[in-house]
């Protein structure tokens, strides 16, 4: 596959895949998302990859679904949609390989969710990120309301999840979402350090210990899954849950237009 909407480079054993939209903060349109799910198999099945490191260029990570895209699906296209970022969630957290999140900046909505189907997260000081889906009238639909419970405690995760609110990369750390934060002006570096630490072990080793540690976090349930299918795309076809998302799209339309008049 010929990328576009990512870059994908090995050196020294690590696999580094950058979304790469930075116009678009990185939003994930259908293009990005089977790029991404095509270089997150490419590692897993490549000997020379004893780890892999997903982040963003420009100022985020992934600014969640591309809001272009998202809001002018057919219902079909939407459900289309869903059952394949299901499957990037799914390719990410069954990998073989141990797998980095590193969160250069913005990381929203299915940006976020890529994060927490990672095995570690490292993130820049002061970056932004959340489930904004309840401001639309949606919920998160990449298994959102799964993994933060995993990762946070579901005390934490309700407050996120019902709120919507924008946290920090400090934020999460303190509640032991993110196992390291790096300065700003070296963090690509320090993430590549990071992700080095685990380059020289068995891969048999950090294959056993990944499935372990998962099944202590908690598998993920196939049937809450499917409610939370179920529920966004209700959702996303209600009258509200449509106002929101148009609402939305029209402020981005607006904001892009003044940028366009200023440049």
């Amino acid at each position: 596959m010929n990328y576009e909407t990512i870059t994908y480079e090995l050196s020294e054993g690590i696999a580094t895949v950058t979304f790469n939209r930075p116009a678009q903060l990185n939003a994930m349109n259908r293009r990005m998302m089977e790029e991404i799910i095509h270089a997150v198999q490419r590692f897993d099945m490549d000997p020379e990859v004893r780890v892999a490191i997903l982040t963003g260029s420009g100022k985020a990570f992934m600014a969640g679904a591309d809001i272009k895209e998202y809001a002018q699906q057919t219902d079909a296209e939407f459900e289309s949609f869903q059952t394949l970022g299901r499957g990037l969630y799914t390719a990410l957290e069954a990998n073989t390989k141990p797998v980095v999140a590193a969160i250069n900046g913005y990381a929203f909505g299915g940006g976020l969710e890529i994060a927490l189907a990672c095995d570690m997260i490292v993130a820049a000081e002061a970056a932004k990120m959340g489930l904004p889906e309840i401001l639309l009238n949606l919920i998160p639909g990449g298994g959102g309301t799964q993994r933060l419970p995993r990762k946070l405690g579901i005390n934490r995760a309700n407050e996120l999840l019902m709120s919507g609110r924008t946290v920090t990369a400090e934020e999460m750390q303190d509640w032991g979402c993110i196992n390291h934060i790096y300065p700003r002006d070296n963090f690509a570096t320090d993430a590549r350090n990071f992700a080095a630490e685990f380059a020289d072990k068995s891969p048999e080793a950090l294959r056993i210990l990944k499935q372990l540690s998962q099944i202590a976090a908690g598998a993920f349930n196939p049937a809450a899954q499917a409610i939370e299918n179920e529920a966004l795309s209700r959702f996303y076809r209600s009258d509200g849950g449509q106002a929101q998302i148009q609402s939305f799209y029209q402020k981005s339309l607006q904001r892009e237009r003044e940028r366009k008049e200023k440049s």
